[in-house]
């Protein structure tokens, strides 16, 4: 089985290219952290890896997103050779996508104060506008609730049960 997924941020904005028969595809490169390393001085590692995306997907990914923008991708790694300039021979080993999440922009992150998914709140003249600043709820002003009374009074009567009636 051949299957990649892959959460990180990219190392540098899409290159957006059209082949011949008019199909679009996309290169990148996805940083990806590894866990922390007590080996390498206590210092967390990143990977930086090769992707390549086709046709609508790569169009979105082009326009929507760029350096620093975190994604996920899933799909499949792909290794390829070819000839260079040189004369020598070069080999690749890149992901080839299937499937990218746009999951917010490095920006997003830094100027949203809800959290790592960005947030925009739809307006009546089909665009859109930033939230507002006070949407924390009003906690001192809530009505609390007496739970001391047993919520499950009004169900009937008590069932018993054998170790026979459960499924496992």
């Amino acid at each position: 089985m051949n299957k990649v997924i892959l959460i990180g941020r990219l190392a540098r904005d899409p290159e957006l290219r059209t082949t011949p028969s008019n199909l679009s595809v996309a290169t990148f490169s996805i940083a990806v952290s590894r866990p922390f390393n007590p080996q390498g001085g206590g210092q967390a590692e990143t990977d930086f890896i090769s992707c390549v995306v086709w046709r609508r997907q790569a169009e979105n990914l082009a326009k929507y997103c760029h350096k620093g923008s975190q994604i996920a991708v899933e799909g499949r790694i792909q290794t390829r050779n070819y000839q260079a300039q040189d004369g020598s021979k070069r080999y690749v080993t890149e992901v080839l996508c299937d499937n990218i999440t746009f999951l917010g922009s490095k920006d997003d992150n830094q100027n949203n104060s809800y959290g790592n998914n960005s947030y925009q709140v739809p307006v009546n003249n089909g665009g859109y506008q930033a939230p507002p600043t006070n949407m924390a709820p009003d906690i001192a002003n809530m009505p609390t609730t007496d739970i001391t009374e047993d919520p499950f009074k009004d169900f009937g009567e008590e069932i018993t049960l054998s170790d026979d009636d459960l499924p496992f």
